[in-house]
């Protein structure tokens, strides 16, 4: 522990907050990157950068259902004055056949089918009679429908200006460009582009696969009856669903009871499918304090470093935490406090970051604004703590949402944001600028 992690204050040492997301970042690594199949990219952060092998479209194209021409054949058409050519033949999605258009000649072309060689631009075929020897038509006729005679020719409407109506090679991307670059996260659009230009398999970072308990006798699980002194364990919950938010594989185990030796062996049971491992409760003074007890001790003594180390943080709410490593492979954990709010500003601030530092991601924080506090009365805070309030931020204010208190987790529920007061202020007037942690 450095000396600048601390503040003496004549008990334990006082951690910061800033001193102590270093301390977990320091010792948090980006997972070695792997190779995945697309569908399984997904979520995941892009090592390296990746160019375009073929150009997209790779080769023009007809954007239209139409007919295939030559410009100097139709100029001047008109309804009275109609250019009528002679159709050579269908060009279909997929053709890979010869067919050229010549002088007076015009190819039926359905989208995304390749422009043949001597075409120049394309005529939707509302401009034509479909070859059916009438007026225009809406949409392309089945060959069926075509009256005897009629279906050798088509008379065009409407003259057409060179590569109308035409996708051209290239025009999306050309071969050799940039495609994405290393630290993208690979959503549907990504993973499109990547099938588009033909790669199977792509290298990444892995999404972490993060283990979340809960620890407290008196925590059931819902839909359970409750009983005296028992509460439904929503931390474990939140917490899943935090994790899944932040990019991981999030696994929820649920509540342990207080014994020190079932959530030291429950820990150790979930090593083998987690790269970190959260726990909430447990981690203050008390009596009954099973996470602390269970784990205080569980680092490897010819591995510096290793182990969990329980502190006390000058802020509000979140004091008591723990981090650590812990297992052969030296899994990182964090031990969050147990009362809800608590355990979410915890994980908001320090898990977070962490899931993301193991994507891989050069960005691992929320984003944080500034904004003029909306309030009825002033804000208070305690002296040599940084206080973290819920809030409702939007067009540059924010709104403090419930009380103070660490177990008020409906008015979590409708905040969207935490107002930042620092460890040096002790209260904030109403219209003052403030620091605005954004959680949505």
């Amino acid at each position: 522990m450095s000396a600048a992690a601390t503040r003496n204050t004549g008990q334990d040492p006082l951690w910061s907050v800033d001193d102590h997301l270093e301390d977990i970042l320091a010792g948090v690594q980006p997972l070695e990157p792997i190779e995945l199949q697309l569908l399984d990219a997904q979520g995941c952060v892009l090592v390296d950068d990746v160019t375009v092998p073929v150009s997209l479209p790779p080769f023009d194209n007809s954007s239209m259902d139409g007919y295939a021409v030559r410009v100097a054949d139709v100029a001047g058409a008109s309804e009275e004055f109609p250019a009528a050519l002679t159709v050579v033949g269908d060009v279909a999605a997929g053709s890979t056949g010869k067919l050229q258009v010549g002088p007076g000649e015009a190819a039926r072309i359905m989208t995304g089918a390749p422009l043949p060689p001597g075409a120049e631009t394309v005529v939707p075929v509302e401009w034509t009679d479909g070859g059916l020897g009438g007026g225009p038509v809406s949409a392309m006729p089945a060959r069926s429908l075509s009256p005897e005679g009629a279906s050798g020719q088509v008379r065009v409407h409407r003259p057409a200006e060179a590569r109308a109506h035409v996708r051209e090679k290239g025009s999306d991307v050309k071969a050799g460009e940039l495609a994405l670059e290393a630290g993208t996260v690979l959503g549907p659009p990504q993973i499109g582009l990547l099938a588009a230009i033909g790669r199977g398999t792509v290298r990444v970072r892995p999404r972490p696969r993060v283990v979340v308990l809960s620890t407290g006798s008196e925590l059931i699980q819902p839909d359970e009856e409750l009983a005296g002194g028992q509460i439904y364990d929503s931390n474990s919950f939140a917490l899943t669903a935090a994790a899944r938010d932040a990019g991981a594989i999030a696994y929820r185990v649920g509540a342990v009871a207080d014994d020190a030796d079932t959530l030291r062996s429950t820990v150790e049971d979930q090593l083998v499918r987690a790269d970190l491992v959260v726990t909430t409760g447990g981690v203050s003074v008390g009596a009954y304090d099973v996470v602390k007890e269970a784990l205080s001790s569980v680092g490897d003594e010819d591995e510096p470093g290793s182990g969990i180390e329980f502190r006390k943080l000058a802020m509000q709410p979140g004091k008591p935490q723990g981090f650590g490593s812990i297992g052969p492979d030296h899994t990182p954990l964090l031990a969050l406090p147990g009362n809800p709010v608590s355990s979410y500003v915890s994980f908001e601030l320090f898990v977070r970051p962490a899931i993301r530092t193991l994507m891989g991601l050069k960005d691992v924080h929320r984003p944080r604004v500034r904004a003029v506090l909306s309030a009825d009365k002033a804000l208070t805070s305690p002296a040599g703590r940084r206080q973290f309030l819920r809030g409702k931020y939007a067009d540059g204010h924010v709104t403090p949402v419930g009380g103070a208190g660490s177990h008020l987790i409906a008015a979590l529920a409708h905040a969207d944001a935490l107002i930042v007061v620092p460890e040096d202020d002790r209260s904030v007037e109403p219209g003052a600028e403030v620091e605005v942690l954004l959680l949505g």
